[in-house]
Parts: structure tokens; C-alpha cells; sequence
């Protein structure tokens, strides 16, 4: 058995008889706040290894959600029964967990006790059940799809939220869902479409029309039983599609009735590099870009790309269009040289300057220096240069301190609107960089401290995760696959074709050398179209995957692609148009600058420190919710519009929710759920123990009908 976030003790079976009686409240003091039972903010994921529950766990473990998992797979996981699910704390009743996620509407053999403790539990605490991915059937609330339904593909689907899922759990959603439909020979999705059962009472939140009719099928919806609560999802996914993101936040409001522990956003920002200096283009005869250090060939000359000032304006325009601010990361050097040889004249500089106010600046060294080892370009690729004792010989303290405060001086007296404590070396040198520097320059970290940078940025794509630099913090960052070397789109499919075709078709190879983790392209593109019908689409799909998992990390592009041919903006459009036409208003895109995301992943890594640790207490008792730990933990909590945190709003207002980061400052933090929101225990009455029904076996169809075990693994 698996644990996230906390641990649950194991405990002994009961008779069906005792767990019954456990688990029963009186009908009538549940409904009293002094007699209310405790609901502990945390969720039950109960999986058999497919890829629904894993995804639903991952959207927990984003936002910071305690859950404990149950995996059915092994033999040493722990009996769920009454003692497992519920207690008694200081004599009051308690509910262990918030809400109940099952791999379907019932994973267990018929007639399980388990599944009757879950029931009962359920129906006695008011807690929610999600059936992760389920057959249509009606013990699940629907008609079996062989009648009238349909059982099949659903890739390329465009499903749609119905006016009462916009009403409801996913009102953030402007109302399409589409299913993605990456490769025409690979089934992604597989769906049951159908309508309620005969006198279901069952609520269809997301729908799709069912081929060969004029009907709709559900794909979510809730079931309403025996005083019970189900969100039946009918469709198998896996937690990076895009039809689960997009309903993720959704599932998670729905089961918690929108009140539990963690918060989530849909982030993104962008951050250009090289702004003042020139990039040197990329050469499609010699296949490498001159200039760099590893383009030795003879007749390479240097091509450098560099912004205009209308390209200052046309960033200014698109800016203004789009709500969106782009972080700007400058090196002074480019504009001092460019004056020296252009008569002391730099319009470049002059219009960024004049429009500082539209950007955010990011100190990124003077001259882009490399500030690492001292590079051996003797050899390709480079090594580290060594002293005579065989050490590697580092870039000096002095050197590094004095890229940091020679281009913050020189934005100071520009009058840019810098955070100081932020800082983007050249190619994230200084940090280790593999094959060649296995380590980070000694000298970076007292070079930060010596100018006070708290905040460094490094490459996603080497380090995934947060680590401290003497001082500072990384801020991993995204690198979007449009290249530093390319200013017009046929160089950039040139490139691309380079990299990614293979020898035979005369690609360099690396694809064939990197099976694992490159993929060939299965011709060259044309390089008349393959930018926009390729590139575009895939970098657009990468990046707004990332802004659905509610992950913060910032993206970064270079200057020479907002320069000639601006090939970044059909890709960031790409991005934003597509959130747009997903999303509805009260859910917009947070763009945030470089120290707030470091803020917010350090926090991120806090919680979870904390959780996982046991230092965290937090359940609702009616429409108070009470969250305990150590006094100047940052806590991310969600609650419905109306909480208030001592007679003030809580949180931000998001999604239709509100929600965010608050310091526990005293013994506890106390939040008061808007009279809106039903008090705890209220569900339906709690029948006598001996006449609990059972629940239906897992897998009960008519004579005819295909296997009710859900196919497919989620693409």
C-alpha cells in the first residue's frame, strides 16, 4: 500500500453487524452543530493500478490535497471497515476522509463487506464517491450502452459541459471539452456514451453526442442512491490528457464540496533572454551556428539576429492585446558594444528604455558570459579547462560577482523596474551542466551572496526540482522548442529537420541516438509549412499542458524570436487562444514574475514537508473548518465564495472558488463556510444497521452485452 501525504493506521475487521452500528449517527443530532460529527479534510483513493485513480491522485498531489491510497493490488494493504473509516475524537464522531475515490463504482467481489462499509460510511457521513472510470450500467445510474448508447473511441471528440455542470462543479469551464486526437493510429480514448437509467436520478455534468443519433451521452455525471452521492465517469484518461485536466479541478470541487486543504492556478509566463544582445543564426549549409563554441568549421561567420525598435513596439502591441506581460532578460554589454560601433547610437535600447514600464526585467549578466568552468573550445565538444594539478579551473568570484553588478548597475541607471534578488546566468552557467561540469562553480554561490540574490534561474530540463545555491533558490524554467538561433521560421524547420530526421534522410542522427528520450521525425518537414502545421501546434500542446497541471514554472524564449520573422508569437497566441476558448472568465491565466513562482514552489515543497510529516490537523465541524500546525506555515487551503477568515474574505477569488496561501500566525487557522454551503453529517438518514442493503457486484450485465470491464489505459 502506497501513503501520500500522512499515514492512517491499519485496524482489525468487525462483524458486518458491529461495523454497521459503528458507523450510524443519530439522525437528528447530526444536524445540530454541537452535535455535527468531524469530517477530516482528507481524501480516500482506493486504486487497482489504472491510470484514472493515478491521475486523480496526481491532480491531488499538485494542489497540495492530503489523500491516503488503498492499493487493491497488494496483499498487505489495509481491511477497509468501520474502524478504518471512522472514530470518535474528544466525543464526537468522526469521518476519517472527506470523500471516497474508487477505480469504479464498485472494485470489490459481490457482496463485499468492504464495499458495504463504504456505503454505509458514505451514506451515514455525507461523503462523496467518484467512480473513476466506470461501465455504464445502471447500478452506476445509466442505461447500458447497447441500448441506444455507444461503447468506443471517443478521440477527437468535442464534448461539452452541460448548463448544469456550468451551474455546478465545473463552472471555470467555458464549455467545450475537447478530446485530444494526437495520432490517428493510436486509440487515446475510450468512452461509454449513454442516458440515465429509468428512474435514475442522475444529473449528466459533461456530455457528448452519441454517434448514429440525435441523443447526448453522459461522460461525468452524478448519481443520486440510497442517500448516497456518486460522480460517474465513463471515459478512461490518464493525468496529462487534456480532456482530465481540464475537468480535474472540477472532480476535486466536486468531491470536497469545494472545501479542502491545497490550491491550484493555471500559470504562465514567459521570459525572453538575450534582450540587448544578438544571437547568432543558425547556418543551414554548415548545419551549426556560427559563432557558437562547438561550429568550427573554417567558413563560419557569424550571422547575428538583434530586435529592432519596431520589434519594441510590435512586443508593446501584442502585450496590450493579450492582457500578458513578458519578462524581459537583459544584457547591458549588447547595447554598450552596439553604441561603440554604431556612432553611440542604439534605438534598440532607446525604445526599450522609453518603454520599460510594459515589461518585467530580469537581470541576466553583462555580457552573457559563461560562468562555470573556464571552457576548453580546443575540442568538441568543449571540455573544462584544468590547472596544472588537474583541478578544474573555475570562473573567478570576482568575474561572476561582476557580470551581476555591472548589468544591474547599467539597468539602475536605465531606470528598469528590477527585483534585485532575481537572476538568469547566460545558459544557466554556473549551475553543473552534464557531460562537462558535474558540479556547480564554487565561486556562484558566495558571487549570489556578495549581491544579494535570493532567486536563480535554471533549465527544467537538467533540474526539475528546487535546490539551494549558497543564497538562492532555482526557479526551474521551461525551454520552448523554438530555438535561441533562429529569427525566421525556414530556419527554424531547418534546424528542427537537422535534429530530428534521421542520418538517411539527412538528419544528424541524434534521434536515432537518443531513442529514449528523442523522437524521429518520420520525414523532414517542408520548410515552407512545417513551422506552422508542426511546430507550432506540438509547442503550443507541450505549453498549455503545462498550464493546466497547475504548474508554475516559467517558459523561456529568446530575443531573436520576437525579432524578423517574431516565429514566438503564433506559438504563445497558440497558448493563450486556446485557454481562452476553454476557460470562463472568473478563471484567468496568473502570470507571474520570476521570485513569486520561487515563492510559490518553496511553499509548495513546505506543505508537503509538513503533511508528509504529520504536523498538519485540519477538519470541518458544519460550517466550521479548522486547520492545525506549526505557527508560521504557509497553508493553501480552497473554500467556497463566502469564507471568511476572522470576519474578513479568505483567500482570492478563482474558478469561482476562493482559495490561496495563508501563514497559520497562532494555535490554529478558522475558517467560516458561508451559510450556502450544507453543514457536515447532513446526508440521508442513516438506516437501522441490519437492514443496510449490499451493494451490486462490480460487474452485473445483461445476456449480450460486451464485458463491463472499462478497456483502454488511457493513451
Amino acid at each position: 500500500m502506497k501513503r501520500i501525504f500522512g499515514t492512517t493506521p491499519l485496524t482489525t475487521g468487525l462483524t458486518t453487524g458491529a461495523l454497521l452500528a459503528a458507523l450510524v449517527l443519530p439522525g437528528t443530532a447530526a444536524r445540530a452543530d454541537d452535535a455535527a460529527p468531524r469530517v477530516d479534510l482528507r481524501v480516500l483513493v482506493v486504486t487497482d493500478g489504472g491510470p484514472a485513480t493515478d491521475a486523480i491522485a496526481a491532480e491531488l498531489d499538485a494542489a497540495g490535497t492530503p489523500y491516503t491510497e488503498i492499493d487493491l493490488t497488494r496483499a498487505d494493504r489495509p481491511l477497509i471497515d468501520a474502524g478504518y473509516l471512522a472514530d470518535t475524537v474528544d466525543g464526537r464522531n468522526r469521518a476519517k476522509f472527506q470523500a471516497v475515490v474508487l477505480p469504479n463504482d464498485n472494485p470489490f467481489p459481490a457482496n463485499s463487506p468492504e464495499m458495504t462499509a463504504l456505503a454505509h460510511y458514505e451514506r451515514t457521513f455525507d461523503i462523496p464517491q467518484v467512480d473513476a472510470y466506470t461501465y455504464a450500467r445502471p447500478e452506476a445510474g445509466l442505461q447500458y450502452p447497447i441500448y441506444g448508447g455507444y461503447s468506443g473511441s471517443v478521440d477527437g471528440t468535442r464534448a461539452q459541459v452541460t448548463s448544469a455542470g456550468r451551474s455546478g462543479p465545473f463552472g471555470y469551464l467555458d464549455g467545450a471539452v475537447p478530446f485530444e486526437d494526437n495520432s490517428p493510429t493510436v486509440g487515446e480514448s475510450y468512452a461509454y456514451l449513454s442516458t440515465p437509467a429509468a428512474g435514475a436520478d442522475f444529473t449528466p455534468y459533461v456530455d457528448a453526442a452519441i454517434p448514429g443519433t440525435t441523443k447526448r451521452g453522459s461522460l461525468v455525471g452524478e448519481y443520486r442512491h440510497d442517500g448516497r452521492r456518486e460522480l460517474v465517469v465513463t471515459f478512461v484518461y490518464n493525468q496529462y490528457q487534456q480532456q482530465f485536466r481540464l475537468l480535474a479541478r472540477g472532480i476535486v470541487a466536486w468531491m470536497t464540496g469545494g472545501v479542502h486543504l491545497g490550491a491550484s492556478r493555471n500559470y504562465f509566463a514567459v521570459h525572453v533572454d538575450d534582450v540587448l544582445a544578438a544571437d547568432d543564426r543558425w547556418n543551414s549549409t554548415l548545419n551549426c551556428t556560427p559563432g557558437d563554441v562547438d561550429c568550427t568549421d573554417p567558413d563560419a561567420t557569424p550571422d547575428p539576429i538583434r530586435m529592432t525598435s519596431a520589434d519594441v513596439d510590435h512586443a508593446v502591441a501584442w502585450q496590450d492585446t493579450r492582457g500578458f506581460t513578458l519578462d524581459l532578460a537583459y544584457n547591458a554589454a549588447g547595447s554598450v558594444d552596439f553604441r561603440e560601433d554604431n556612432n553611440g547610437a542604439d534605438p534598440l535600447a532607446d525604445r526599450l528604455v522609453a518603454t520599460r514600464d510594459e515589461f518585467r526585467w530580469i537581470n541576466h549578466t553583462y555580457t552573457h558570459a559563461f560562468l562555470g568552468c573556464e571552457q576548453d573550445t580546443t575540442v568538441v565538444p568543449w571540455r573544462c579547462a584544468t590547472l596544472p594539478d588537474g583541478s578544474v579551473k573555475w570562473v573567478s568570484r570576482q568575474a561572476v560577482s561582476d557580470e551581476i553588478a555591472l548589468n544591474r548597475v547599467w539597468g539602475r541607471t536605465a531606470g528598469l523596474p528590477l527585483a534585485d534578488d532575481e537572476l538568469v546566468t547566460g545558459e544557466h552557467s554556473g549551475l553543473r551542466v552534464l557531460p562537462q561540469q558535474s558540479a556547480d562553480n564554487p565561486h556562484l554561490g558566495p558571487a549570489l551572496a556578495d549581491n544579494g540574490i535570493t532567486w536563480l534561474a535554471s533549465d527544467n530540463s537538467r533540474e526539475p526540482g528546487q535546490r539551494q545555491v549558497g543564497p538562492a533558490t532555482t526557479v526551474p524554467r521551461y525551454p520552448m522548442n523554438v530555438f535561441y538561433n533562429a529569427g525566421r521560421a525556414a530556419e527554424q524547420v531547418d534546424e528542427y529537420n537537422w535534429i530530428y530526421t534521421s542520418r538517411a534522410q539527412g538528419g544528424s542522427g541524434i534521434c536515432e541516438d537518443n531513442p529514449a528520450t528523442t523522437t524521429c521525425l518520420p520525414a523532414p518537414l517542408d520548410p515552407a509549412t512545417g513551422y506552422a502545421h508542426h511546430i507550432v501546434p506540438l509547442e503550443r500542446q507541450i505549453a498549455l499542458g503545462h498550464v493546466l497541471a497547475n504548474d508554475p514554472k516559467p517558459h523561456f524564449i529568446h530575443q531573436s524570436n520576437l525579432a524578423e520573422d517574431r516565429i514566438a508569437y503564433p506559438v504563445l497566441d497558440g497558448v493563450l487562444d486556446g485557454y481562452d476558448a476553454l476557460f470562463a472568465a472568473n478563471t484567468p491565466v496568473v502570470n507571474l514574475r520570476m521570485k513569486a513562482i520561487g515563492q510559490e514552489l518553496r511553499q509548495r515543497a513546505a506543505w508537503r514537508a509538513a503533511v508528509q510529516s504529520g504536523l498538519i490537523t485540519a477538519y470541518r465541524v458544519g460550517r466550521t473548518v479548522t486547520i492545525e500546525g506549526p505557527g508560521g506555515l504557509a497553508v493553501p487551503a480552497t473554500a467556497p465564495e463566502g469564507t471568511l477568515r476572522a470576519g474578513s474574505a479568505f483567500g482570492e477569488a478563482y474558478a469561482g472558488e476562493r482559495s490561496g496561501w495563508t501563514s497559520l500566525t497562532g494555535a490554529a487557522l478558522t475558517l467560516a463556510l458561508p451559510s450556502a454551503v450544507p453543514a457536515t453529517g447532513t446526508g440521508g438518514s442513516a438506516p437501522a444497521p441490519v437492514s443496510a442493503p449490499a451493494p451490486a457486484p462490480a460487474a452485473r450485465v445483461p445476456e449480450g452485452v460486451a464485458d463491463a470491464v472499462p478497456p483502454g489505459s488511457g493513451g
